[in-house]
């Protein structure tokens, strides 16, 4: 029997069925060893030495795996088919090696771009090594990215206090957003008239005609600039006798685009179903890995990360005959079609993503999947099959026409194009564009027009006249920031949906109608790394560093000579960084954030004036949980204002201190509006017992009356009791958003407003449907920054997170603080097993082991365990770098 390692459960199960009894398929659940989270992870001092670390369900994984080889006959590693997929290979065997497992075994190494009987059983027959260049390239790409991360982190945590991190490709998106925002707000519109012509044949079919000249001037699209000239063209129009100068149908033939490549499979999906990048990967892996179609489970599309657009000659061939079968033998082109890559540093390292067999139409097996594996397997599906089909072929008629009155001529031209054979149409047609604007000169093109001759006379039905204003670039979309990427060459596709997660995860940008505006800390961080680190995040830049690391794959270029040669100069640059002043660095973002920092203001007045004291000037200031603009004569003037507010912020509302919106019925104490360092507020009475409550996200301070100060003031509201347990129910704010709250456990709510109206049947549903989610009691601790390993003397996972009063680690029930100016990301084990114990001793507890319970009295009984022998005995931490 041979062990197969694969990386997902649902790949072996079906990978299994493939093979039979003679082997056994296990999965390692993705990478099973990563770099610790930590500092000195990644050595440049010693040639770039890299210590890995197995978390504790890996570690149970590999266990398994190591069991079943050691009484195995061999072992076949066969992970994905990329760099990805490579690494995992090398991880697992490294790791069997130093367990001793493998012995003299024979290890083989197979890979397959889709999970098919046919595919895996060659794949099984055609083994080979693991490929030492391509780990090679995995190595310098994952020590690159940690050495930006945790070098460029620590500089942004001391610089920008609330900024989260940098990374090397994160950061070039993040500038791709920062970048459009730049280019709306400084975009000035422009204005242009438009004048078109409905006019009639003499048959009386009507048709519409664009000016294109007038008084023997060409005029382009914006040739008309302002209401006086449109004016008076349209007056000589309305004036004149219409003729056809010319009429030219040409023919049109339109190809096919190439099958899907992972960025155009999720700007299709995004465009077509809706779907965002995430998503669309996470259902492609689902079709990829296997579904279960009643007679036999099958992969149903090929490998989803790639950037090649070529299909494997047998499933040209299976194209071609499946478009014969099913639109006639005219869609079949003489010759197959052949694609080539046109995105930058594009690998093609395998196959286009395609459906595994093409004889499986989508609605032949819509019944075996889910509403979205069956849309995503459609757009696949009819992608694929178009790329082999004729073309269609158009004819596109364009009418020249001459119009004529009062000493003055003018030209107009009317286009149409009419289908005289839909060749791929019957199967695709492709997405248009969110960067294409709706006003595009090319509207008409899809109308037919109706027949008409030189010489002819058209009569006038009605001249417009219409104004427009140009308009700034759109925002990216997710699918259409991926596009960019891939255009510059950074990132790679196993990494772009990953990137743009990242972005909205570290509260770097927000999306919004599915555009990605970017949050004032993303432009914070943004600005920051163009003024001190202009060279890292330059396209150029990051492409070639993306290019290099394609030669490493190749066996071209040395891995460590490429960490050197970066290294060298990255690291003294961050030494050079490292002793700036904030004041210089307040002052460069001042100027680059100018728009953000400093909005105009409706009066014209300079908006670097506070508008509090009228003496002050403003300037960004850095708190401790992020930044805001701030004016110069504090103390002495209060005005604060949060990051990207319009006009004055809170100035008006606040000009003559706090406003008194009326009393507390009961108190008789003053409610009042506010602002703080942090925004505006609501209080009731005076002095540090006074009770406070902050204003809404989207709740605007002069929308704030007596009757919405009060609701605040009374949050958290009771709903009820619940009708089971006989618990109140209560609602209200916390810093995840509106929720309700019983018996410990939280539920989300989807509106601020809802904390003020939700009924108990409504309370009672939410909570329930949380429960049905596996929802526990009370909130989850925030996600752990860095996972440090096993307590070493009574076991269970020491973790390290940042918390609403700074970092802290985690063992069992302690949480212990982290001292003030101490990098979270540079505790180790041992210092977490310091920390961990003097607060338990502060607090008069005992450092419990994993499952948190106390010992009973009984357990005393039992006799002591033997000591183990001097030397034989190691920390979880130096398990780990043994690894």
């Amino acid at each position: 029997m041979e062990v197969v390692v694969v990386e997902s459960p649902a790949k072996a199960k079906t990978i299994n069925k493939y093979l039979g009894s003679g082997y056994k398929v296990l999965a390692s659940f993705g990478h099973v060893r990563d770099l610790p989270a930590k500092d000195g992870s990644v050595k440049p001092d010693e040639d770039f030495a890299m210590s890995w670390q197995v978390d504790t369900a890996s570690n149970k994984r590999l266990n398994e795996i190591a069991a079943a080889v050691k009484s195995a006959d061999g072992l076949i590693l066969a992970t994905d088919p990329d760099r990805e997929g490579e690494a995992i290979s090398w991880h697992v065997l490294e790791v069997l090696n130093k367990k001793k497992a493998i012995k003299d075994k024979p290890v083989k190494r197979v890979v397959f771009n889709a999970i098919t009987k046919a595919a895996v059983l060659d794949a099984i027959a055609n083994p080979r090594e693991i490929d030492g260049p391509l780990v090679d390239a995995y190595l310098a790409r994952r020590a690159l990215d940690y050495l930006v991360g945790f070098t460029l982190s620590p500089v942004l945590w001391r610089k920008l206090p609330g900024a989260r991190s940098a990374g090397r490709v994160q950061s070039v998106a993040l500038r791709l957003v920062c970048d459009r925002e730049t280019e709306i707000e400084q975009f000035k519109p422009e204005e242009y008239w438009s004048i078109l012509a409905n006019l009639k044949t003499a048959a009386d079919a009507p048709f519409v005609a664009r000016l294109t000249g007038f008084d023997g001037e060409k005029l382009t699209k914006m040739g008309v600039r302002d209401g006086e000239t449109a004016n008076t063209i349209k007056a000589m129009l309305e004036a004149s006798a219409f003729s056809v100068t010319s009429v030219e149908a040409k023919p049109v033939r339109r190809n096919p685009p190439p099958p899907f490549t992972t960025s155009t499979l999720q700007q299709a999906a995004s465009a077509k179903l809706g779907f965002a990048p995430a998503r669309t990967m996470q259902i492609a892996q689902k079709l990829y890995e296997g579904v279960d179609l009643g007679s036999e489970t099958a992969g149903l599309i090929t490998y989803m990360r790639t950037d090649g657009v070529q299909m494997a000659p047998e499933a040209i061939d299976g194209a071609r005959a499946a478009i014969g079968s099913r639109f006639g033998g005219e869609f079949v082109p003489d010759k197959p079609r052949h694609y080539s890559s046109k995105a930058k540093n594009a690998q093609e390292a395998h196959e286009a993503v395609r459906p595994t067999d093409f004889d499986r139409a989508p609605d032949d097996i819509r019944s075996t999947l889910t509403d979205e594996q069956f849309k995503l397997y459609d757009l696949i599906w009819k992608r694929g099959i178009a790329s082999q089909m004729e073309s269609a072929r158009l004819e596109r008629t364009t009418v020249e026409i001459t119009a004529a009155g009062d000493g003055k001529q003018a030209q107009l031209r009317a286009t149409g194009s009419v289908v005289q054979f839909e060749g791929f149409f019957a199967a695709y047609t492709e997405h248009k564009d969110d960067s294409k604007r709706a006003d595009d000169d090319n509207g008409d093109d899809d109308k037919r027009l109706p027949a008409m001759r030189q010489g002819e006379a058209c009569a006038r039905d009605s001249i417009e006249a219409t104004q427009h204003f140009t308009e700034p670039p759109p925002r990216y979309s997710e699918a259409s920031l991926i596009k960019k990427m891939e255009e510059i060459g950074i990132g790679r596709p196993s990494t772009y949906s990953a990137t743009v997660s990242t972005l909205k995860d570290r509260d770097y940008v927000r999306l919004e109608k599915r555009a990605l505006v970017p949050e004032p800390k993303g432009r914070l961080v943004t600005a920051f790394l163009q003024d001190f680190f202009e060279r890292y995040v330059e396209f150029d830049f990051t492409a070639s560093l993306e290019e290099k690391l394609d030669l490493i794959s190749d066996g071209k270029l040395a891995w460590k000579d490429v960490l050197r040669d970066f290294w060298r100069e990255f690291s003294a640059h961050v030494d050079e960084t490292r002793e700036l002043r904030i004041t210089d660095v307040l002052d460069a973002l001042n100027e680059r954030l100018e728009p953000l920092v400093f909005p105009a203001r409706e009066d014209g007045s300079d908006p670097r004036i506070c508008p509090k004291c009228g003496t002050g000037k403003l300037s960004l200031k850095l708190g401790k949980f992020g930044s805001f603009v701030g004016c110069s004569n504090y103390p002495e003037c209060s005005f604060t204002r949060q990051l990207g507010q319009e006009g004055n912020g809170d100035a008006d509302a606040f000009a003559d201190g706090p406003k008194v919106l009326g009393k507390d019925p009961f108190t008789e104490e003053d409610i009042t509006l506010r602002t703080g360092r942090f925004g505006p507020y609501v209080q009731r009475g005076e002095g540090k017992e006074a009770k406070r409550s902050s204003l809404p996200k989207g709740w605007k301070p002069e929308e704030i009356d007596h009757e919405k100060a009060l609701a605040l003031l009374a949050l958290p509201r009771d709903v009820g009791a619940h009708p089971e347990t006989g618990k109140m129910i209560s609602a209200g704010i916390g810093r995840y958003g509106p929720f309700v709250l019983h018996d410990g456990t939280y539920a989300n709510l989807e509106s601020v407003e809802d904390v003020f109206t939700i009924g108990l049947n409504h309370a009672v549903t939410v909570i329930a449907e949380k429960a049905a989610k596996g929802g526990g009691r009370g909130r989850s601790a925030p996600a752990a920054l860095n996972e440090l390993g096993e307590h070493p003397e009574v076991g269970g996972p020491i973790t390290v997170h940042d918390g609403r009063y700074g970092p802290y680690v985690k063992h069992g029930k302690i949480n212990a603080t982290i001292p003030k100016g101490t990098d979270p990301m540079s505790v180790d084990l041992a210092k977490a097993v310091e920390l961990i114990a003097a607060r338990a001793e502060k607090a008069g507890k005992k450092v419990a082991g994993p499952s948190g319970a106390k010992k009973k009295t009984a357990a005393k009984k039992k006799p002591a365990p033997k000591k183990k022998p001097a030397g034989k005995a190691k920390t979880a931490a130096s398990a780990a770098a043994d690894e």
